[in-house]
């Protein structure tokens, strides 16, 4: 059965590549937020649940703080 999947948002990545963020409810209920990663042909996907999602973004966030 295929999973109900919303669009979140999309990006445009340098060098051409592109980003998106899906959540995604499994047919048990629980849902995920999926990192789509796209680099010409190659795709690759990873579900998150909501405590690395959101580990993942502190990160992020301190990261881009310092430059």
């Amino acid at each position: 059965m295929t999973e109900p999947v919303r669009e979140i948002a999309k990006f445009e990545l340098p060098y051409m590549r592109k980003a998106e963020l899906r959540e995604v409810e499994f047919d048990s209920g629980m849902k995920m937020l999926r990192l789509v990663l796209r680099e010409g042909k190659r795709i690759t996907q990873v579900d998150l649940d909501p405590d690395i999602a959101r580990s993942i973004a502190a990160e992020m966030t301190a990261w881009a703080d310092t430059k």
